[in-house]
C-alpha cells in the first residue's frame, strides 16, 4: 500500500471512540513489511486536542495529489482498498504515458457498440490429448 504514497498523516483524538480505523491503518503503515515496500514514505501521527474533531487520514500520492479521508465513517480496510485502487490507476496512467499513448484513453463512440463474439471453449474431444 505504501509504494503508491509519499506521505501518510493520521489524525485523531486519543479519547475519541471513532479512532479505530486510524489506529488500525497506522499499525499497517508502520509494520516492517510496509516500510520495506517504500522506505521513503513518511508516516506521521498527529494527536488532536479538540474533542469534536473527526479522525481522518491524509494521504499524499507519489504524483503529489493529496487526499483527506474521513476515518470516522470509513473502516480501515476500505481506506486501504481506496489507496490501492488509486495506486493501480496511477500505475496504469504511468504505463500509458511511458508507451507514448494519450491518457485518459478515449474509446471512439462507434467502437462502444460493436458486437463482441466472445470466446467459445473448445469441446473436450477437440482438445489435443
Amino acid at each position: 500500500m505504501l509504494k503508491y504514497l509519499s506521505r501518510v498523516r493520521v489524525e485523531y483524538n486519543a479519547l475519541d471512540p471513532r479512532k479505530a480505523a486510524c489506529v488500525e491503518l497506522l499499525a499497517q503503515c508502520i509494520s516492517r513489511r510496509a516500510k520495506e515496500s517504500n522506505p521513503a514514505c513518511q508516516v506521521e501521527l498527529q494527536r488532536l486536542a479538540e474533542a469534536g474533531a473527526a479522525p481522518r487520514v491524509v494521504v499524499t500520492y507519489v504524483n503529489g495529489v493529496e487526499e483527506a479521508i474521513d476515518a470516522a465513517a470509513t473502516p480501515a480496510q476500505a481506506i486501504r482498498q481506496q489507496i490501492l485502487d488509486r495506486g493501480r490507476l496511477l500505475e496504469t496512467e504511468q504505463m500509458f504515458r511511458e508507451a507514448g499513448e494519450p491518457w485518459p484513453v478515449l474509446i471512439p463512440h462507434h467502437e462502444l457498440h460493436q458486437p463482441f463474439p466472445g470466446i467459445k471453449p473448445k469441446k473436450a474431444e477437440e482438445k489435443i490429448q
